[in-house]
């Protein structure tokens, strides 16, 4: 049936705090804007106040509110005291405008308005995708060369693409099974493999997904415009085939500078596509310019339940790493919590941090509870270990060989990685707001730009993101991700590692010459009710050592076998000289007489 005869149902529309009910009808000629009208029929009723934030999300339907309150043609209501009342039939160029003028809000009038057995207007529309409205990033400010948006759609209310080849005959709602063969076809000859691909998804995205409700997105100038969708597909012959195919949008009337917007929404906005699905970041782009108090007005006014939070202000909770406490410090013997805070400061600042030092001076564990503390929990905590062999496929993602349970062949299927799978977990909704930290053991032991890959800018731009090398996704790294290395300088000197490495990572040392390591162990054996003397022969050990990066740490001696009859003597013997004898390796040095216990013993008098 062609839309010119189809015929509509009424529809109600119940005002906030158990109002009124209004009445509308949907009509099949479209609007300015391209949307189909809606009619408020006379005697409905409207909310006498509007948000503060209306005037700022929807300037054109607050316009018209003003003007028809200042026409008389909406006024106070005899029928409803304390309400207003339309005096006339109300023809408006949507049904979300003809739904803000009553209520007073931004309102999306494809789900708001209902019939009288409760269906939203939107059941009645031919469309094939359905479920909640989504958010979308469509490109503009480049098209061939012209700034489309200034050009075009922010003065006539537009949204386009480009479909210079595309046969007349593809519409609204087609498969992208069916779309995958006409692109293949009518750009044969002008279009690489991977264009195709990416204009199949983008033209699938723009005829198929959007519908009218869906927030619309765009950047020009250095900032984020934001509109409503507010109808359906229509193909229109253009110059040089630039915005062939249109959707209308009501756009808002200033934009928000990109600078200033949230960095999880920046990350989704750098995705390198001309059409992008911003659905995971819908509510943040929804808060945009809107003050908390407003957002909470907004909500009530649209009668939603006091006792849930809204989404918008769940998505903009601020991310907070929590100030170590002195409690912190007296239980992992840290000498002062000042110590502690100076690191979680380098964490916030740069997202990644290294702790370096000799064998033994507790750094796996100081990461690993530090995290713990930071992050609120184990749950936020992942424990990865490189070594030579380690690579991006381990680390990320790669095809690895998995058996199918039900066929047991064995083929290559993608796999996420440790880092993967955590970056997975802290970008949900709802986590977004709490740290996540990956710990990194010996860092410095596997090839880190093999590892790494183009991950490593993402380490330096958090902001940004960037094409995956197996799954071709657009991918960024969490805000609320953090990564803690550990550095054995034993094992290979500082000296070694890159520049890109030091740029992205602060370094703090754990070292026997300094505190919180060099008191580290006389503190333990306090706490533990034990003599000095294994703290005395490690300063006495470590006086000897010329090399800082060999000197040996307490750990070694924070273990109850070291305190049985005989363990202290065992543990030096089969623990720390070994180390010392590597250290002096074809030296001729005797490792016994000059570090044995005996012999520090003896210098201690």
């Amino acid at each position: 049936m062609d839309d010119t005869d189809k015929e509509y149902p009424e529809f109600r529309l119940r005002l906030p705090g158990g109002g009124p009910e209004a009445r509308g009808r949907l009509l099949t000629e479209k609007g300015t804007n391209g949307s189909q009208k809606f009619v408020v029929l006379a005697g409905s009723p409207a909310r006498p106040e509007v948000v503060p934030s209306f005037p700022v999300r929807m300037p054109s339907s607050y316009r018209l509110r003003r003007r028809l309150i200042d026409e008389g043609v909406i006024t106070e209501s005899v029928r409803w005291p304390g309400w207003l009342e339309a005096t006339r039939d109300v023809e408006c160029n949507s049904p979300s405008a003809a739904a803000e003028i009553l209520v007073g809000r931004s309102a999306n009038g494809w789900l708001e308005w209902k019939s009288v057995d409760g269906h939203p207007l939107s059941d009645y529309l031919d469309q094939v995708w359905w479920g909640p409205n989504r958010a979308w990033l469509v490109r503009g400010s480049n098209v061939s060369g012209l700034d489309l948006v200034r050009r075009l759609w922010l003065p006539e209310g537009l949204v386009t693409l480009q479909a210079r080849h595309l046969r007349q005959v593809v519409d609204q709602g087609i498969s992208k099974d069916r779309l995958r063969a006409v692109v293949e076809e009518d750009y044969a000859s002008t279009a690489t493999y991977n264009q195709k691909v990416q204009m199949v998804e983008e033209l699938h995205m723009f005829l198929s997904r959007m519908r009218p409700g869906d927030t619309m997105c765009t950047i020009s100038g250095g900032s984020l415009y934001v509109g409503k969708i507010t109808g359906e597909v229509e193909r229109t012959a253009s110059e040089g085939g630039r915005s062939d195919l249109r959707r209308p949008v009501d756009w808002a009337e200033a934009g928000h500078a990109y600078e200033d917007l949230p960095e999880t929404l920046q990350q989704k906005l750098s995705a390198q596509h001309d059409v992008v699905d911003l659905t995971s970041v819908k509510d943040l782009i929804d808060g945009l310019g809107i003050s908390d108090e407003d957002l909470i007005e907004e909500a009530e006014a649209a009668d939603r339940d006091p006792t849930l939070e809204l989404p918008a202000l769940t998505a903009r909770r601020e991310l907070e790493l929590p100030q170590p406490t002195e409690e912190l410090a007296a239980e992992l013997l840290v000498h002062d919590a000042s110590w502690l805070r100076e690191v979680r400061d380098l964490l916030w600042d740069e997202r990644q941090l290294v702790f370096y030092g000799p064998p033994g001076t507790g750094k796996t564990y100081l990461a690993l509870k530090l995290a713990e503390f930071l992050g609120g929990g184990p749950e936020q905590v992942k424990l990865v270990q490189f070594h030579p062999s380690y690579a991006y496929e381990d680390f990320f993602e790669g095809f690895r060989p998995q058996e199918d349970p039900q066929t047991r062949e064995v083929a290559f299927r993608l796999t996420a990685g440790p880092l993967r799978e955590l970056a997975d977990l802290a970008s949900r909704e709802g986590n977004r707001h709490i740290p996540h930290f990956l710990v990194i053991d010996e860092i410095n032991r596997a090839n880190l730009a093999k590892v790494f890959g183009e991950l490593y800018f993402l380490l330096e731009y958090r902001n940004k993101s960037v094409r995956l090398t197996y799954s071709g996704d657009d991918f960024a790294l969490p805000p609320n991700l953090f990564v803690i290395g550990t550095m054995n300088t034993a094992d290979r000197s500082i000296a070694l590692v890159d520049a890109a490495m030091r740029r992205r990572f602060a370094f703090v040392e754990l070292s026997p010459r300094t505190e919180p390591t060099s008191g580290l162990l006389r503190r333990w054996l306090a706490r533990e009710g034990r003599g000095a003397e294994p703290a005395d022969l490690l300063d006495a050990l470590n006086a000897r050592v010329a090399d800082a990066d060999f000197r040996i740490g307490p750990s070694y001696l924070m273990k109850k076998g070291v305190y049985r009859e005989g363990g202290l003597e065992r543990t030096w013997r089969t623990k720390i000289l070994p180390l010392l004898e590597e250290h002096h390796y074809g030296e001729g040095l005797d490792v016994e007489r000059r570090y044995g216990v005996a012999a520090l013993r003896e210098s201690l008098g």
